[in-house]
């Protein structure tokens, strides 16, 4: 806050004033507390009020302190670290950084100049936080600067999306990116035949390997990951595995992105794991898309009380230097008054008009803010700046942030949208979907920002870059070698892991001796002899949300502990149990509570870990299937973007598998969604054998290989027979089907073997079972049947799909195994219709329709409709993918 600023107008809230009944006495408390502070210092002021306020709980008097503070900065001019940049050059510098990400984005847009309407792009939301993010790189974002002892990691930096332009400008000034490469901003498909590299919209990893590290486009999906990144971090020092002290994690967000739920959620978990390397930088430019963020109140003061409330430091950076006079003058609070009763919707309004204006309508209140606002020139007052866009400002709330420490800090900017667009958008309502200026406009900016250009270069959107040896690009770099290279950059080094030869874990399951088991229980079964490898088992990162126990995974409580940043501070009720509930500094379990966003998140942290860290980690995420794809779908649609590796295990899965718990709890459509998602590789065994070897490939493709994808596999709680491994399957499983057995008629009846009815039968996961019931009564009744497990309709999709384009593209000879889908070859191997059956609805094997042998009749029986609670057998009849509903469609087709 402003010191100059009378205390007894801080203690005023935007709301009525309350009137005093005794103003002398009021006044004597006052005093006494303003020498207390005066001659005692601050410490001694804070513990005198937290003992006022126990007394007034203990009395029940009904009163707490505000969670919120006047609309002023948190930091006083007289507690501002001296600015150690040069402030010239860095001003020119965030000039030149905003004219060519504006013009990046006219250009894209003007078919004159190469581009189409049809690109889009934003200019207004860069605008806005320029300046935080050239604070940023110039003295704050740290880079990797390799991994040997001694050398900075790298801090972890989400931008703000529609800021993307900024970054791109930077890089072209810093050399990582040509003119070429900005004049093709979206259009990635085209740049390439021109030489360039295509730029994406967002913040896009999968898209530009090398430059982003953290997809941040879809809104609030950044803000979790943001914390659960800073948790992992913790987690990785903690458990010894990598030093991560000394390195941050920065956030640039925007205030209406605060809304969703995801943003919100883990705020309390950061708080309580004491998440100190965590910073955000909220860009308040108080508008969204279409209006105001709040239009009838104020967002910063919102934000505040809510991260205040959640435990979070709370840095206000709402006012510019050139307002530190106007406050030192105001000795009434005329100014904390006026801010107090003015919304965001009216101070949009300000920012979208001029000088004259704001005189008139904000100045012009009252006599006392007239006066302040004499000798002040229109322009002056136009040039009013709000602490985003001041420097200084910026560069003391950002090592306020830096050095805090027990608490994340959120720092709240007050920006303008479209800062420096002037009548083409500034502050206007329609400002975020700007992309084009008159020639007016782009003279008005150039002037506004005093930038090196020829009216006919302003005119034309030139791009600008000064020579090598400039004062700006000469400080540019240095600023960054400082501070360990140039960001964003994502690096992908790490060592590979050595696997363990599956029969070390998995021998029980490969010769299973049709022993009854779930597939759940294989699974953990297998994860604990993994977790028990010395060069894999500590590289495991188990995650659960809330379901361990359910899943059986109590007894690696014990084996491995479970992840708690401060140990375990009770006795566990059932400390004398075998299976106790076991926290620790080092444990290895993240058990993340009712959160399946947060678990996802955590997830996402690990799975990336190869790259943002450059140490290979192997998360294993098991949940109910019900709440993963279709909960927390577009967080994993992120994690593959961000290239991630590792292991979604959808538990209880199916539609019929998870009797009694109903519609909620059933999953009939995780594998359609997961088929969508180009490298998520996902599988539906349905016994041990084929988990073991999914698995087992999948370790050695993450962590040896080190392929980007992730694999997602479903389970089943059902105990039943279990079979050996069929001998020289294990290729054919990862493929996505095998043979799994064939079931010849038990009598003829009399007929000549040419008239012998077959019928081939497909089936994965749980239904596989009812499959094979279905075959043996088939048999039982004269009809050959041959059964096939389909460990992955989407694989199998997907080679059809590929083979399909390659015979499009004239890639391929009719007689070239290329030409034919892999499950056309092996059906060929079966005769007469073919049906398939699974626990999800039934455009999961519909997909495979067209990569079938040709003139094959081919019917699919799924669980279409909401789930019911009821036994398992009545689940499958009612939906029709049970063994007597499989055999009836088999007599219908032989009939027809």
């Amino acid at each position: 806050m402003n010191d100059s600023t009378p205390h007894h107008l801080l203690m005023q809230t935007a709301d009525a004033f309350t009137p005093d009944p005794d103003p002398q006495e009021t006044a004597e408390w006052r005093e006494a507390f303003e020498a207390l502070a005066a001659t005692q210092g601050p410490a001694r002021a804070r513990h005198m009020l937290d003992e006022l306020s126990r007394v007034a709980r203990n009395r029940r008097i009904g009163w707490q302190p505000e969670l919120s503070t006047p609309y002023m900065n948190t930091i006083g001019v007289n507690e501002q670290p001296v600015f150690p940049g040069d402030l010239a050059l860095e001003e020119r510098l965030a000039s030149l950084m905003r004219w060519n990400a504006l013009a990046m984005v006219v250009r894209a847009n003007q078919a004159e100049l190469g581009g189409s309407s049809e690109l889009g792009g934003h200019i207004a939301s860069y605008a806005s936080a320029a300046d935080l993010f050239e604070t940023g790189f110039n003295h704050f974002f740290h880079a990797r600067e390799g991994t040997g002892p001694g050398q900075h990691r790298g801090d972890l930096v989400f931008f703000q999306p529609h800021s993307a332009p900024g970054v791109y400008a930077r890089a072209y000034l810093e050399g990582r990116l040509t003119e070429k490469d900005l004049t093709f901003y979206r259009q990635e498909l085209t740049a390439p035949s021109q030489g360039a590299q295509g730029l994406s919209s967002y913040p896009h990893p999968y898209l530009m390997p090398d430059f982003w590290q953290f997809p941040t486009g879809s809104m609030g999906i950044g803000p979790i990951s943001s914390i659960y990144h800073a948790r992992f971090m913790r987690y990785l020092t903690h458990r010894r595995l990598l030093d991560c002290s000394g390195r941050k994690v920065w956030g640039v967000f925007g205030d209406g992105e605060m809304d969703e739920p995801e943003s919100m959620s883990a705020l309390t978990l950061a708080a309580r794991e004491g998440l100190d390397n965590l910073v955000w930088v909220v860009n308040c430019n108080l508008q969204r898309l279409d209006g105001p963020v709040r239009g009838n109140g104020r967002i910063i003061d919102e934000l505040e009380k809510l991260f205040s409330g959640a435990g979070w430091n709370v840095i206000k950076l709402v006012w510019g230097s050139d307002w530190d006079g106007l406050f030192a003058r105001d000795l009434t609070g005329a100014l904390t008054q006026a801010f107090a009763h003015t919304v965001d919707g009216q101070m949009q309004t300000f920012a979208a008009k001029d000088g004259r204006f704001n005189r008139d309508n904000f100045f012009g209140q009252n006599e006392e803010l007239a006066r302040l606002a004499q000798g002040m020139t229109d322009e002056q007052i136009d040039r009013l700046k709000r602490g985003g866009h001041d420097l200084v400002k910026i560069h003391a709330a950002y090592a306020a942030a830096a050095n805090h420490q027990g608490q994340p800090t959120v720092i709240l900017a007050h920006t303008k949208k479209g800062y420096g667009m002037g009548s083409a958008g500034q502050g206007k309502m329609t400002t975020h979907s700007q992309k084009k200026f008159d020639e007016t406009d782009l003279i008005g900016f150039r002037n506004r920002f005093n930038l090196p250009l020829s009216d006919e270069q302003a005119r034309n959107v030139d791009f600008y870059k000064p020579a090598a040896d400039s004062a700006e690009m000469q400080y540019m770099h240095a600023r960054r070698q400082a501070l360990g290279g140039y960001l964003p950059r994502r690096e992908t080094v790490a060592d590979v892991v050595a696997i363990p030869p599956l029969p070390t874990y998995a021998q029980f399951a490969l010769a299973a001796d049709g022993k009854d088991m779930s597939t759940t229980m294989a699974f953990v079964r297998m994860l604990g002899g993994l977790l028990k490898d010395p060069a894999l088992g500590p590289k495991i990162v188990p995650i659960v949300a809330d379901e361990a126990r359910t899943f059986g995974m109590a007894n690696l409580f014990k084996q491995v502990g479970i992840y708690s940043s401060v140990g375990q501070r009770y006795a566990p009720e059932d400390i004398g149990s075998v299976l106790s509930y076991r926290e620790a500094l080092d444990g290895q379990i993240l058990e993340e509570g009712i959160s399946e966003a947060g678990a996802l998140a955590s997830w996402t942290a690990a799975a990336t870990s190869y790259s943002v860290h450059g140490l290979a980690m192997l998360p294993f995420y098991i949940y109910y299937s019900m709440f993963g794809f279709q909960r927390v779908g577009d967080q994993i649609w992120a994690a593959a973007d961000q290239r991630a590796r590792g292991f979604l295990l959808g538990a209880t899965s199916g539609r019929t598998t998870l009797g009694g718990e109903g519609l909620q709890h059933q999953d009939g459509s995780s594998h359609l969604i997961a088929a969508t998602i180009p490298n998520c590789k996902a599988y539906d065994p349905a016994f041990a054998c084929e988990l073991a070897v999914i698995i087992d490939f999948g370790l050695r493709e993450m962590m040896v290989e080190q392929k980007d994808v992730f694999y997602y596999v479903t389970m089943m709680n059902e105990n039943y027979a279990q079979p050996d491994l069929r001998p020289d399957s294990e290729a054919d499983i990862i493929r996505g089907c095998y043979q799994f057995s064939s079931y010849p008629a038990s009598s003829n009846k009399g007929k000549p073997a040419k008239n012998q009815k077959n019928v081939t039968l497909l089936g994965s996961g749980a239904i596989l079972t009812e499959v094979i019931k279905a075959a043996q009564q088939l048999a039982n009744e004269g009809i050959h049947a041959t059964v096939y497990s389909v460990t992955s309709w989407s694989e199998l999709a997907r080679d059809g799909a590929a083979c399909q384009q390659r015979m499009l593209k004239g890639d391929t000879t009719p007689k070239d195994a290329q030409s034919e889908a892999f499950i056309a070859r092996q059906l060929r191997a079966s005769q007469g219709p073919i049906i398939a059956a699974t626990d999800y609805v039934r455009a999961v094997p519909e997909s495979i329709r067209a990569f079938l042998p040709e003139g094959r009749t081919y019917l699919t029986l799924g669980t279409d409709g909401f789930g019911r609670s009821d036994t398992r057998a009545a689940l499958r009849e009612f939906f029709g993918v049970s063994a007597q509903s499989i055999v009836n469609a088999a007599r219908h087709l032989l009939k027809a």
